[in-house]
């Protein structure tokens, strides 16, 4: 199996995407190459990319929308957006919208590359943070997450729901780093049901609730004011 690094570059300029093809290749990652958003979307579809690099003005399907589309599927996989609009406005949506990277056209080659470099070694490191497996401990507590079930610091067995248990999953495997609401949305709600932050806060106070000593000074879930949850240990 080839170990290379597979990049699927999303252009519809052709100078521009045959010089970038280029480029990538010369570095030794291996380029798929898409000229508009729909058939990104079918190669994303029927293949694993280690990262994206999508341009936002793209015939028919648009970057943004595109983003949305693979955030909507809950695939990970690293974005980095090319824009000719340096308009902030943009980039929020670009990154609200589940996009890792921005880079505004016309660009400094040197600095893509060591983008994309950064954005893939930060991808290795999520993925070898890893599954975290069936069942989990910390403190006095354990969670089955096949069952859907926990032991609490008491010693109570507590049935999950399958929302908790994903939450409880998502912020574990993220430990010690802030989960962005976009993110538990993206992950645990799917876009097409969008709970108010008060929904995902009540979960953190069950979680507090049956897994902290103290929950009003907790240890392990944490509220990151405006902008998530981070669970500690």
């Amino acid at each position: 199996m080839s170990s290379k690094i597979n990049i699927l570059l999303v252009e519809d300029e052709e100078n521009l995407h045959e010089a970038l093809k280029l480029n990538l290749e010369l570095e030794g990652y291996e380029i798929t190459s898409a000229f508009d958003g729909s058939q990104a979307l079918k190669a994303v579809h029927s293949e694993y990319f280690d990262l994206i690099i999508l341009d936002v003005m793209l015939p028919g399907v648009d970057g943004i929308s595109v983003t949305e589309t693979i955030r909507v599927q809950n695939n990970d996989v690293p974005i980095l957006i090319l824009s000719a609009k340096n308009a902030s406005a943009d980039r929020v949506l670009g990154l609200k919208k589940g996009a890792d990277d921005y880079l505004t056209k016309p660009f400094n080659l040197e600095e893509l590359l060591l983008r994309i470099q950064k954005l893939i070694e930060k991808n290795k490191k999520m993925q070898e943070k890893g599954d975290l497996g069936d069942v989990y401990n910390f403190g006095k507590n354990i969670i089955d997450f096949k069952a859907q079930e926990a032991t609490t610091k008491d010693g109570d067995r507590i049935q999950l729901s399958k929302k908790e248990a994903m939450l409880l999953k998502l912020l574990i495997e993220n430990r010690n780093e802030v989960v962005t609401r976009e993110k538990i949305l993206q992950a645990v709600w799917g876009y097409n049901v969008y709970p108010t932050t008060r929904t995902i806060d009540n979960f953190v106070l069950n979680f507090r609730k049956y897994f902290e000593e103290d929950s009003r000074h907790p240890k392990y879930f944490h509220s990151v004011r405006g902008v998530g949850y981070k669970y500690t240990e």
